[in-house]
């Protein structure tokens, strides 16, 4: 495809801008939507008319759109909180299993020597209490 206003300008001719004497109306060109707004079905009054209706269209997109990012940071929060969460209970697992293990017998005696004291090897003994003995 050639330019062909460097054609023209090769050639020697130039071209002379069309321009409307003063009582007449510039043309528009001639394309889909001249054509619409000027013989189709939308005037440039119906146009005028049906602006509010088309802010309010506008309106409801940019809302429409606000929602959805407002939903999306709402859904990323909940993933991120719910990680966490899972994060938190295998640490309560793990913490709770370390405590029973620590709790049992063996675990105990091993913590008191350290300690410095004793384990008695001998049972307990009941100490058994007669009636009479309680009125002195």
């Amino acid at each position: 495809m050639s330019n062909q206003f460097r054609q023209i300008v090769d050639e020697g001719e130039v071209p002379q801008e069309v321009q409307p004497e003063e009582g007449e109306k510039a043309e528009l060109p001639r394309n889909f939507f001249t054509q619409l707004f000027t013989e189709g079905v939308i005037s440039k009054q119906t146009a005028t008319d049906m602006m509010p209706f088309i802010v309010f269209l506008a309106f409801l997109a940019m809302v429409y759109i606000g929602n959805r990012h407002f939903t999306e940071n709402t859904i990323r929060e909940i993933d991120k909180l719910s990680k966490e969460v899972k994060e938190l209970s295998w640490e309560f697992k793990t913490i709770k299993a370390d405590l029973m293990l620590k709790s049992t017998q063996t675990e105990v005696a091993k913590l008191v020597d350290t300690l410095g004291l004793k384990e008695s090897v001998e049972p307990p003994t009941k100490i058994v209490v007669q009636d009479n003995e309680l009125k002195r």
